[in-house]
């Protein structure tokens, strides 16, 4: 494993944080398989918590010359898929930006809290893309169809008091209050009933996410696909050099 991404366990809490703060936490896919084996191999952990460093929690895949979508896809997968079925707690730290795949990963967690100087993006439509990592579901079961579709398709930023407002996170807190309010969570949950957690969570995911599987198999099969299109190759390279991408429809 490398610095990409930070692993401390204390007190029976498993913190992942994510570890590349000048590129505001964009991830790799040997960064998703990390964190995803560290929450599948745990023992005697009790809690899961996942953060990042700097002004970001994650702007989502990391997109470049080396950008490898399959195996990306499959790490998110592999990840979300991880968080869901850890029989412990998991708690989002949002400490600013979740964008793209770093939306799915923030809202996957059991509990999730932002500072309200963060904000939400689904921003894959403003690549040629389309959302991945469970979000088609992940944000619908959390929010409804018409605001995931207000995300996914708008392509429109959502502060963190409003994400809480419409239920799509537990809380937004400022920045001061944001530290007590994680310290708190961590405590109550990290000493709580743990087998009884578990309980909760199974039945919780089971009742709300319950398409889960079929929706990350129907992302990647699309998301393969749209790879390939000349709007994608388009998105990609406006991103690259900053400027908004022009689609042609291909």
């Amino acid at each position: 494993m490398s610095d990409s991404v930070l692993f401390d366990t204390t007190d029976g809490v498993l913190t992942i944080t994510w570890n590349e703060p000048e590129r505001l936490n964009a991830l790799t896919a040997d960064m998703l398989d990390d964190a995803a084996a560290a929450i599948e191999e745990a023992t005697d952990v009790r809690l899961i918590v996942i953060t990042g460093s700097g002004r970001a929690f994650s702007s989502g895949a990391a997109l470049g010359p080396d950008f490898d979508g399959a195996a990306t896809l499959d790490g998110a997968n592999r990840l979300v898929r991880a968080i869901t079925r850890t029989p412990v707690p998991v708690v989002s730290a949002i400490n600013g930006i979740a964008a793209g795949v770093g939306v799915s990963i923030a809202i996957a967690a059991d509990i999730t809290l932002a500072k309200s100087s963060s904000y939400f993006l689904l921003a894959f439509v403003n690549i040629g893309l389309m959302p991945d990592g469970g979000a088609t579901e992940l944000v619908a079961a959390s929010i409804g169809r018409a605001r995931a579709n207000r995300m996914a398709m708008l392509g429109e930023r959502l502060s963190a008091d409003d994400a809480a407002e419409i239920g799509l996170i537990h809380t937004s807190l400022d920045d001061e209050a944001y530290d007590a309010e994680l310290a708190m969570l961590v405590d109550k949950l990290g000493t709580g009933p743990t087998v009884a957690l578990g309980a909760m969570k199974a039945a919780i995911t089971a009742t709300t996410l319950s398409h889960l599987d079929e929706a990350l198999d129907r992302e990647r099969e699309g998301q393969i696909a749209l790879f390939s299109t000349a709007d994608f190759a388009e998105g990609g390279q406006a991103f690259v050099d900053k400027r908004k991408a022009t689609f042609t429809g291909h």
